[in-house]
């Protein structure tokens, strides 16, 4: 099935549009897809979903494009592909209603045939729906976020998604590969087709290899070629080595078959290809987890769905920059909380290499939020699991599948232990390739009147797990499960592995701050496959779940343990961001990356230091906090006044210098709560502050903290400057507000303002603060810690754009204003 990209300017309408006359009434704005219709509005205090969804309320929006639809294509089949669209969507061609789908992250498909007229242009009107309160635990975007595609192809044709490659061994220098072609006959007459196959390696034109199968496919019905494909010399995909082949499938209708053959002359012949890797996988208690043979532990991390600035738009160039940062961090796995990914994510996942822990439900028939999936799981769960693994079972980075994340039918209730397993067996009938897990926590929820007074727990921790409640109550729900996923439940592990000794454990979401304590267990223990942080890169919604804040010891906030911090009484408008990640929203590493990163191996030294407001105050943070530490010297007033700094490092011992006197060494701590770290309280004095790690009395690295002067420019830093023409590459350019010297001003607060010109726009401007009112569309913002972010989204008409950006003073005075050239080709 040919595919062609139509994202290009489509008319945007808010409200729902039912008929040609009120999309006379609006005119609407012109908008390229991928488009998210909720991140250009504004956040409301009174936001149903509270900070759910970060303030931002759900809407209606509205999709229309014009599409000529060739006449030479009316003997062929005609639809629409869409990747994923948020959500309660409906097509109409012409007026007409031709589809529909619920669930905004599953792929889909709109058969068109039989209603466009060819050799026209066709009216395509599609309407999404997330003003059904409260649809999300998080923000999700609002439209076609994802993009459309317009596909046609011969009566007989592949169908979407119908290909699926495995790799059933690796030995004797061959792999031994089996495909399948699912193909659909849509004509009147019973066909025999040709099906050829062949590979090349991705960037190659050269045939790794050729097959072909004949079919006989009967008129109205499917059929599954399938190939046996034995490749000599392959070159294998792990994530350190991320080798890609290409595979492509002719499919050519032969004649019509009654009581015999009867030949065709046809030019007739669809075709379609995808990328794939070749690669084993296994997982037992004794080996772990087995990528080609070798023992992998995965250092995940939990993703939601959105790219911060631009929302919930996908673009190929966002989710390569995210997998990107996290495996220069040290990641090699993620998952993808609690929903289908993007395609431009398992790609980039693909070419990187990057694991993915692929997750298709956070909710089932039991409803997490009012309007969330669980209102049509019933109806439409089968169909939605199939799309999703139909289109991502070929990607060599998918490497488990997962049916869903803390359902409450956990515990049994609303049919859960049997559905557990229907849902487990419908991927393995698609797919038998990838172990099948699931996210399963605490009995927090999921238990009914009669057992939840004497065996519920608290929420998503191990504690007050005493007795073997929690294993008996869950045990017939992990039936269908290869590796059972436990959400910071690590406590349990050696106990559970003694309960259940073939059990494969996986650390599905965990704290990041435990992640120095936690790890080294994870590498000890060989049923335990690894450890996904929640979360790696910072996200819109759930809003301040990761926030620290520093009391008096007599306080009565201290005894909640951070419960009474946590949304939504803990995070009132206009709390924004999760706050809980290795990365921003913007990209830039966070401290408790730096942490992770040391603890994975990282040599470097990172030191960070409190506010001295916060010295001798009791710390409190929610579960998925971390210290309140920050990259800063710049504590004007606070002079003479007691400062804590803390170092992390994985060398032997540490010094610290304050303006070259130093504080003496002290050996790095390796006991909780936080390994891998080293405290030092001194007076604050303005100046340097110098951090050293030693081994064997040599030293290893440094970090320091300065005192910047006073802001004075600002410094723009392009990730890259020239973008293609695509209308789908981006650029980031980083704003930096510098001192004279050129240094970074760590606590600078000044207002920015941005504008693009020539062939390229503004697709997001904006700072990390979890705390802001900012509309990341409309070109203004406040500087965070001294940074913001500009993103430029390519055209497609080649040359030149330039970005431009001011920065004033509260007062309004002009501080400077800065300019960057970007090629467009």
């Amino acid at each position: 099935m040919k595919k062609e990209c139509i994202d290009e300017k489509w008319t945007f309408r808010r409200g729902f549009v039912d008929s040609l006359g009120s999309l006379k009434e609006d005119p609407g704005i012109i908008v390229d897809l991928p488009h998210d219709g909720m991140i250009g509005t504004q956040v409301r205090p009174d936001a149903p979903a509270r900070s759910d969804s970060g303030y931002f309320v759900g809407n209606l929006t509205n999709y229309t494009k014009y599409v000529m639809i060739p006449r030479e294509w009316e003997n062929e089949c005609v639809g629409l592909y869409f990747d994923g669209a948020m959500m309660n969507v409906t097509v109409e061609i012409n007026g007409c209603k031709v589809g529909s789908q619920h669930y905004g992250y599953a792929p889909f498909y709109v058969d068109l045939t039989d209603y466009v007229t060819f050799g026209k242009e066709n009216r395509i009107t599609i309407n999404c729906n997330t003003s059904m309160y409260v649809n999300s635990r998080w923000y999700t975007g609002s439209g076609l976020y994802r993009g459309v595609k317009l596909c046609h192809s011969p009566r007989v044709q592949l169908v979407p998604d119908g290909l699926f490659v495995r790799t059933r061994e690796v030995a004797d220098g061959y792999a031994f590969i089996e495909a399948e072609a699912e193909i659909a006959n849509r004509t009147l007459d019973n066909r025999l087709v040709e099906v050829s196959l062949f590979i090349y390696k991705e960037n190659s034109d050269e045939k790794e290899y050729a097959t072909k199968r004949v079919i006989q496919i009967n008129s109205g019905k499917s059929q599954v070629a399938r190939m046996a494909i034995n490749l000599k010399n392959p070159v294998l995909w792990d994530a350190e080595n991320p080798n890609l082949y290409r595979i492509k499938v002719i499919v050519k209708s032969l004649g019509v078959y009654r009581t015999h053959f009867i030949p065709e002359e046809t030019k007739e012949a669809d075709e379609d290809e995808t990328l794939f890797g070749i690669r084993t996988i296994t997982a037992d208690s004794i080996r772990g987890l087995r990528i080609n043979g070798k023992t992998v532990k995965l250092k995940g991390g939990c993703l939601h769905h959105d790219n911060g600035l631009l929302g919930a738009v996908s673009l190929y160039a966002a989710e390569e920059r995210k997998v990107r940062k996290l495996k220069e961090e040290g990641f090699n796995a993620i998952r993808t909380a609690h929903n289908p990914p993007s395609a431009a994510l398992i790609e980039a996942c693909d070419r990187l290499g990057m694991y993915i822990f692929d997750e298709a439900f956070d909710a089932w028939g039991i409803a997490k939020r009012s309007g969330d999936y669980s209102q049509f799981f019933a109806n439409d769960h089968h169909k939605d699991l199939t799309a999703f693994v139909k289109r991502d079972r070929n990607h060599p980075s998918v490497i488990m599948w997962s049916t869903g994340n803390e359902i409450p039918e956990r515990g049994g209730l609303n049919n859960g232990y049997s559905l557990a397993t229907e849902l487990a067996e419908t991927i393995r009938r698609l797919d038998g390739t990838r172990p099948v897990s699931n996210g399963i926590c605490s009995l927090w929820s999921g238990l009914d009147d009669e057992l939840v007074g004497s065996k519920s727990q608290l929420q998503n921790t191990s504690e007050g797990l005493f007795d073997t409640s929690l294993e008996t109550i869950t045990e017939p729900f992990t039936n269908g499960l290869d590796i059972v996923g436990y959400n910071y439940m690590e406590e349990l592990y050696e106990r559970d592995h003694e309960m259940f000794p073939e059990r494969v454990i996986l650390g599905s979401e965990n704290f990041p701050k435990e992640i120095g304590f936690r790890w080294p267990m994870v590498e000890r223990l060989p049923y335990v496959i690894g450890d996904f942080t929640w979360t790696a890169w910072d996200y819109l919604g759930e809003a301040g779940i990761g926030k620290a804040v520093y009391v008096d010891q007599d306080d009565p906030i201290v005894k909640t343990n951070g419960w009474a911090l946590m949304p939504p009484s803990g995070s009132p408008y206009p709390w924004r961001c999760a706050n809980d990640a290795d990365f921003d929203i913007t990209g830039h590493m966070m401290p408790q990356g730096a942490y992770r990163s040391v603890v994975w191996g990282d040599k470097k030294t990172h030191v960070f230091s409190y506010h001295p407001e916060t010295f001798g105050k009791t710390e409190v943070m929610t579960m998925w906090g971390f210290p309140a530490v920050c990259d800063s010297w710049n504590y004007e007033g606070w002079e003479k006044k007691n400062i804590r700094l803390i170092v992390f490092s994985n060398a032997e011992e540490v010094e610290l210098l304050v303006n070259g006197k130093s504080l003496g060494k002290r050996k790095v701590s390796m006991e909780r709560p936080m390994p891998y770290s080293v405290i030092f309280d001194t007076v604050y004095e303005k100046g340097e502050v110098v951090a050293i790690s030693y081994a064997d009395g040599k030293e290893v690295s440094r970090d320091s903290l300065k005192t910047t002067g006073k802001p004075c420019g600002i410094r723009l830093l392009p990730e890259n400057k020239c973008l293609r023409a695509n209308g789908h590459d981006l650029a980031y350019v980083g704003v930096e507000v510098i001192d004279k010297d050129g240094n970074v001003v760590p606590d600078a607060e000044i207002d920015l303002s941005a504008e693009v010109t020539g062939c390229a726009s503004l697709a997001g401007f904006g700072s990390a603060n979890p705390r802001t009112e900012d509309n990341y569309t409309d070109g203004e913002t406040e500087s965070f810690r001294g940074r913001a972010m500009a993103i430029i989204r390519a055209g497609i008409e080649t040359g030149n754009a330039t970005l431009i950006i001011s920065a004033k003073e509260k007062d309004g005075r002009e501080i400077c204003s800065e300019q960057m050239p970007l090629d467009v080709v």
